[in-house]
């Protein structure tokens, strides 16, 4: 026994000094690549030098820019709460495994990461995919959940369109088994209260199915094998005309002249409950199952749609197809209208500014029995959203606040350092939002003149007289109005008062 011990030990040892080993070689090798990359740079002294600028596809966010985010993002989480969402979060990156197959012909856009410790991965292409992952792993059947983060797509970018590599995303999804159409109608509900929140115009919100979809192409003509790359051409109808894409079809995928012309008698259709009243009397489509289901839940989904007092700015599409392979039911997408506004010069058009639907399968694939977990989700395109409020912003020279600051603290003579400090800490410690100027005497002029350029409402002055008195005083920096002085011990209930919006 004592032997074998002995053996094991020195087996052990030997594995040790060749891991170690093997670290070490490993060490010496990224130094080594360190030291070229800093030798292809250049030594501090040469004339070398390279270009500053964000990456392709990418941009940074000033103060300004963020303000605007943070005031669109504030409606749209507080429309997600309002709806009974609760948050969560997952990794930027996913084995690569999980994000195969599951975008069609979009999956060439994703970013793979090379291989850096026995994982192939990549970076998220969407919000959805993980969602469903996460649910599978954690065996969840039932949530309402929103998560907005970053994704990131190997696409041709379009800067002034909101159109990037590295975005956001901002979803909104419902998982688990109800009733037909009840929770794919609060989607649409929750897309029409933001839009309109967020004042961004008129718009419309296009709604289809895929099952539609599918029964079309069957009694159409259209092989079963070339369902999605068919649905994925006909996706592209709200960027170009009906010729292109039938020509795609026939002359790039294979697809009969004949199949591709009975396409297009259908896919130029939209309208409301007339139309899908109208389908399903169709002597074809009535005979399919599929599309039959589809336009039975359609009908379901517009009576909820008129109750919830939004059913006149959804509109029954059905050229609207979401190229993503795994939607499976009612699919839609929110699409700013062409208008005109006195401060812009040209009308802003920016195509799709929110899309989702159902996708029932898609937990299934993740879980080792393949179960499934019915799913509903709706996305909002913040990035383009961005961009038009950026734009409006701009021609309008409404003057944009970057911070929250409600009081600058002031002194009025010089060698009052302390007692602002003083005073600044004790709104701090209240919860209050307050700065001053980091200069031990700096002229009273100068304080007030910075408080109407960041646009400070309050400025809370400590004089030499103030001090004698015991008192603070205040002032209105919009009117220059200034508040009786206020009483040491009692000033900040006050300032509070002052801070209450009217």
């Amino acid at each position: 026994m004592a032997e074998e011990a002995a053996v094991r030990a020195q087996a052990e040892t030997v594995r040790r000094l060749k891991q170690d080993k093997a670290d070490a070689d490993e060490i010496a090798k990224e130094v080594a690549k360190l030291l070229e990359m800093k030798a292809q740079l250049g030594t501090d002294e040469g004339k070398q030098k390279f270009v500053l600028k964000t990456p392709k596809g990418t941009r940074d966010f000033g103060p300004k820019e963020m303000a605007i985010r943070e005031r669109a993002f504030k409606a749209i989480i507080s429309c997600f709460k309002r709806h009974g969402a609760e948050v969560i979060d997952t990794p930027v990156f996913e084995l690569k495994e999980t994000l195969t197959g599951k975008y069609g012909e979009d999956s060439k856009l994703i970013y793979d990461l090379k291989d850096q410790g026995g994982e192939l991965l990549s970076l998220r292409y969407d919000l959805t995919v993980p969602f469903a992952r996460y649910l599978a792993m954690n065996k969840i059947t039932n949530i309402k959940r929103y998560h907005i983060a970053k994704v990131y797509r190997r696409d041709n970018p379009a800067m002034t369109r909101g159109r990037y590599r590295e975005f956001y995303q901002c979803d909104f999804d419902i998982a688990g088994q109800f009733d037909p159409m009840i929770p794919d109608a609060e989607c649409l509900k929750i897309v029409h209260e933001i839009l309109s929140d967020l004042q961004l115009g008129d718009f419309v919100i296009k709604v289809n199915d895929r099952r539609i979809l599918d029964g079309m192409f069957a009694v159409c003509g259209v092989p079963d094998s070339k369902f999605r790359t068919i649905c994925s051409s006909v996706d592209k109808l709200d960027k170009v005309p009906w010729e292109e894409v039938r020509s795609e079809m026939v002359g790039e995928k294979g697809l009969s002249p004949e199949a591709a012309d009975r396409i297009g008698e259908y896919v130029q259709l939209h309208g409301g409950l007339d139309l899908i009243e109208q389908l399903l009397q169709d002597p074809k489509l009535s005979q399919n199952k599929v599309a039959k289901e589809g336009l039975g839940d359609m009908k379901l989904l517009f009576e909820y749609l008129t109750l919830f007092g939004i059913a006149g700015k959804i509109s029954f599409d059905l050229s609207l197809a979401r190229g993503l392979d795994y939607y499976t039911g009612v699919i839609f997408e929110a699409v700013l209208l062409q208008q005109d506004n006195e401060h812009l010069e040209e009308p802003l058009s920016v195509g799709s500014v929110a899309g989702g639907g159902r996708y029932d399968g898609l937990v299934g694939m993740f879980d080792a029995k393949g179960r499934k977990v019915p799913c509903v989700g709706v996305s909002i395109g913040i990035e383009r959203i961005f961009s038009i409020l950026e734009q409006r912003l701009e021609a309008s020279e409404e003057k944009i606040r970057t911070t929250e600051t409600q009081v600058l603290v002031a002194s009025a003579q010089k060698k009052l350092l302390e007692e602002r400090l003083k005073l600044i800490s004790e709104l701090w410690d209240a919860g209050i939002k307050a700065e001053m100027l980091y200069k031990k005497n700096p002229k009273l002029l100068n304080q007030l003149q910075y408080c109407e350029e960041t646009g400070i409402p309050l400025v809370a002055i400590v004089g030499e007289q103030e001090l004698k008195d015991g008192v603070v005083k205040l002032r209105i920096v919009a009117t220059r109005e200034e508040v009786r002085p206020v009483a040491r011990w009692g000033w900040l209930c006050d300032l509070s008062a002052q801070l209450k919006p009217a």
